[in-house]
């Protein structure tokens, strides 16, 4: 017996992507699969209900339609205004991003209903798992963005240009952290004919950096910083911070345009640019924080916000894949769809506690929370409350 997939329309001021593309819509029925859209679930993404019929699926005419009909529910966050797959129940099984680790309520709502839950932004690292990486591709989306964003702003044309009258120097772009999205900020960036420059505290992604044409900036009076087993950086402590800070303020104040895209997974963003910083910057430069849902990498970013301080432009980006909603979502939706395709078993979803990707993103089933991480703080936060691990 084939599942159905439901995909609810999640189209709102700050969202705009879905979480299934006719294309992998098309792939899911390909393989045995019954898809059911939610009318205009992908309007705001560029795709009318008809593309969606014509690729198997069948329109519901509301929320509750579609949750009648699906066993599978794909949303692309998992909390927020009009997140209707919060009404799922026992019978469902809902997969998306619900960065559990900073807001896991979304996930006590749905285990407390009795769903089944999967969040693939817990998505081990691994070979098997690169397909269904849904935050490498939206990151990758978010890392071009800032740069055309700080570009669209910027009083400065980002390439050297020679004309009659003489010869117009490249700007100058560096780029804070050198994961998936500052890398894409650093090619783009490039591609845009900027001289760029780059630091992340894991001085193995030196290569990374200087392979896409940047010049590393190699702190000699900072450590080198590890990363997880995810291939992200551990948080630093303070008196690391400060280092950092104070060794990046003379490559900050050089630069026309800052791209910041430093995170640590479950925690706070890390300060790196302080206020001293930014104003010590020409008046007219730029800095787009992608770190500021996180409460950004940069003192003065307010998430949402472009505040001017002293002639600087500080942009505190929010959820910049949903500016560019039909990419984003073209790229999302094949990551949950193979998903998916790896958790589908003769109908039925795969719970084989063996599986690293099963055991990575599994944060909910039964009426309880049971990602040991997810269910400590939901237990911290109620005071010792009732998430059973």
């Amino acid at each position: 017996m084939p599942l159905t997939v439901g995909v609810a329309d999640e189209a709102r001021d700050d969202e705009r992507r879905v979480a299934a593309s006719p294309a992998s819509t098309r792939a899911l029925v390909a393989a045995g699969h019954a898809v059911v859209v939610q009318a205009n679930a992908g309007a705001a993404a560029g795709w009318p209900d008809d593309q969606y019929t014509e690729a198997g699926a069948v329109i519901a005419g509301s929320a509750a339609e579609m949750l009648e009909q699906a066993s599978v529910v794909l949303c692309v966050r998992g909390s927020g205004p009009g997140a209707t797959w919060l009404e799922a129940g026992a019978s469902h099984t809902v997969a998306g991003m619900f960065d559990p680790l900073s807001d896991p309520a979304a996930v006590q709502t749905l285990a407390e209903r009795g769903a089944t839950v999967f969040a693939l932004d817990l998505l081990p690292r691994i070979t098997r798992s690169q397909p269904m990486d849904v935050l490498s591709s939206q990151a990758t989306v978010a890392g071009y963005k800032a740069v055309i964003v700080a570009a669209s702003l910027s009083p400065r044309l980002f390439p050297m240009l020679t004309y009659a009258a003489g010869t117009i120097p490249p700007a100058k772009v560096l780029v804070l952290g050198a994961g998936v999205a500052g890398l894409q900020a650093i090619a783009t960036a490039r591609r845009l004919g900027a001289n760029v420059s780059a630091y992340d505290v894991r001085a193995a992604v030196r290569e990374q950096i200087e392979s896409l044409g940047a010049r590393f900036v190699d702190l000699a009076d900072v450590a080198a910083g590890k990363e997880d087993a995810s291939g992200y950086a551990t948080g630093a402590d303070e008196a690391e911070l400060a280092r950092q800070r104070e060794a990046l303020a003379k490559e900050i104040a050089a630069s026309d345009v800052l791209v910041t895209t430093a995170l640590v997974p479950g925690q706070r963003s890390p300060i790196l640019v302080t206020a001293a910083a930014i104003e010590a910057m020409k008046p007219g430069s730029v800095i787009v924080d992608i770190a500021a849902e996180r409460g950004g990498n940069c003192e003065g970013t307010v998430a949402g916000k472009t505040v001017d301080i002293g002639g600087v432009l500080l942009v505190g980006a929010e959820n910049l894949p949903a500016t560019a909603p039909q990419d984003a979502s073209q790229m999302m939706g094949r990551n949950y769809a193979n998903f998916i395709l790896h958790i589908a078993k003769d109908g039925e979803i795969n719970l084989d506690s063996d599986d690293p990707i099963v055991q990575g993103t599994l944060v909910a089933r039964g009426g309880s929370v049971v990602n040991e991480r997810v269910a400590a703080l939901l237990a911290a936060s109620a005071g010792g409350g009732s998430a059973k691990p």
